[in-house]
């Protein structure tokens, strides 16, 4: 487990199974994310790039700012003729305190279904 300076967020990797879904669609699967939990936000899954299995993302060109990750970039997520914008953000290049997520995909919960299983 791995704490940021401040105490605000905790970041847990885990082996518990993480599905992402669109619909009844898996968009996504992993045994290998990472929780982030934030003072005062819902737990989030950082996946792998590769644990995406259906849809690709394209740069939104939308980027945010916190002060205790650094920088986000935002993508949008297609499938089809379907385009979600923004739906899914990375830090690329997060604050030292936060490496383990560096790269790590987060889908938006307003369009997406995340299930996290059990650790083995």
């Amino acid at each position: 487990m791995i704490h940021n300076p401040e105490g605000r967020i905790t970041l847990t990797p885990h082996s518990a199974p993480v599905t992402v879904r669109l619909g009844d669609d898996i968009i996504a699967e992993t045994r290998q994310a990472v929780q982030l939990s934030e003072t005062g936000y819902p737990d989030r899954q950082y996946l792998p790039r590769d644990a995406m299995l259906a849809g690709t993302l394209q740069p939104s060109g939308t980027q945010t700012y916190c002060p205790f990750k650094g920088h986000a970039t935002y993508y949008d997520f297609v499938t089809g003729d379907r385009v979600i914008s923004d739906a899914v953000w990375v830090y690329e290049q997060p604050t030292d305190a936060m490496a383990a997520i560096s790269g790590r995909m987060v889908f938006d919960p307003a369009h997406f279904n995340e299930t996290v299983g059990e650790n083995d």
